[in-house]
């Protein structure tokens, strides 16, 4: 018989009952590091005063009124978002990255053709992207595996293989709208875009009157030691998509652009019921005043380059298991060698105490809460080191001791 939930995950034998920091508790009492975030989601970590004292305060006074009136709350974040982010002239609020990815491509197309340019209305995507699981979403991801039952594909996007340029200046035809990249690939195996990939995408978008769209779903809000990811290329996109993070685990996704896209997007040709509500836009706000705090990046940045250096360690200690290590800030990736799967390497770190998430390309990915010091970053290394050895052959006694 078919359980009350749907069976569409296939969940750990886990159940959580509280968190601290960085920490969780399951309802045995065993606790357990988090260095997956509920998927690079809970950037604050778990019980964060600041946060769980603003959602309360604004649950007390008013949680939802919907975008039929104005919502303060969501004006005061989207002025925060616009002036902490210099390309950026407004903001969309909704609920999940892929509806802040539905919203981008929306814009794009409806930019085109309020330009006078309807023609244009196709998207160039990547191969081993995820953008979310929308209809049209699996349709800009191109994964066989999520778009299998599903139908034909959505119209409008063209995959090439992630950072060659050639194959995107190939793929560019009259009826190209915009260039859509995430900065990392977190689901397709933790794959960092080249720098210079990144700024040579935004030259071919100027060049060929493009809109450059970046997925900053996983990478954004802090997750790179910068607000945005793509901030390391010294570049500027025309739009982006933003959720996880950015409320700290409360639902919340955004899509910023530049003033000569979103002034297309009007009354009535876009919206959401929930989306930037009172109580989500009050837990936006509550994240942005930590990771805009004086000096709250740079230790971002310095923890999550301690960790790539432990991680480095690991790769070195146990090349039976490691192929290697990717990723940047404190979006990273074990890439392991064929022998050793993902999902039981997860299930060794669990074994240990340690919560990661699979991805994409036999790849272990370590997405821990921004606010994990260099502590919890060694804590975390050493109960890698010990499932690698759970995951070595002869090791496992030792790892047991």
């Amino acid at each position: 018989m078919i359980p009350p939930l749907m069976p569409n995950y296939n969940r750990a034998d886990l159940a959580f009952e509280r968190g601290e920091g960085a920490w969780l508790w399951d309802a045995q009492g065993r606790r357990f590091l988090d260095f997956g975030a509920g998927i690079a989601t809970s950037s604050l970590g778990h019980g964060n005063p600041h946060l769980v004292s603003a959602i309360a305060e604004q649950a007390g006074r008013v949680m939802h009124t919907s975008n039929l009136y104005r919502v303060p709350q969501a004006e005061r974040l989207a002025a925060r978002l616009v002036e902490a982010t210099p390309f950026a002239d407004s903001v969309y609020f909704s609920n999940s990255g892929a509806e802040a990815n539905e919203a981008m491509v929306k814009a794009v197309r409806k930019y085109h053709a309020a330009e006078g340019r309807p023609e244009r209305f196709r998207t160039i995507c990547f191969e081993g992207a995820f953008h979310g699981r929308t209809l049209a979403m699996i349709s800009a991801t191109g994964n066989p595996k999520y778009l299998e039952g599903f139908g034909p594909p959505v119209e409008g996007f063209d995959h090439v293989p992630f950072g060659n340029m050639n194959a995107v200046r190939q793929a560019i035809t009259k009826e190209t709208a915009a260039i859509m990249i995430e900065p990392v690939q977190g689901e397709g195996g933790v794959r960092p875009a080249d720098l210079r990939f990144l700024r040579e995408l935004r030259a071919v978008c100027d060049e060929f009157g493009l809109l450059l769209a970046l997925d900053e779903v996983q990478t954004g809000m802090g997750r790179s030691g910068k607000l945005w990811a793509y901030e390391w290329a010294g570049i500027e996109p025309d739009i982006i998509s933003s959720a996880k993070g950015i409320g700290g685990g409360f639902p919340l996704g955004a899509t910023l652009a530049r003033e000569k896209v979103a002034v297309h997007l009007k009354p009535g040709t876009h919206g959401s019921t929930y989306g930037g509500n009172p109580l989500a836009c009050a837990a936006g706000n509550a994240v942005l005043d930590v990771i805009l705090a004086p000096g709250f990046l740079d230790g971002v940045d310095r923890v999550a380059r301690h960790l790539w250096r432990g991680m480095l360690g690991l790769a070195e200690r146990h090349p039976k298991v490691v192929a290697g290590v990717q990723g940047a800030g404190l979006l990273l990736g074990l890439r392991l060698q064929d022998a050793v799967s993902n999902s039981e390497m997860q299930g060794a770190a669990v074994a240990e105490g340690l919560l990661t998430v699979a991805a994409g390309m036999n790849v272990l990915r370590v997405a821990p809460p921004l606010i994990i010091t260099e502590a919890e970053a060694d804590e975390a290394l050493r109960l890698l080191d010990r499932a690698c050895l759970r995951m070595t052959p002869g090791e496992a006694k030792a790892a047991a001791k």
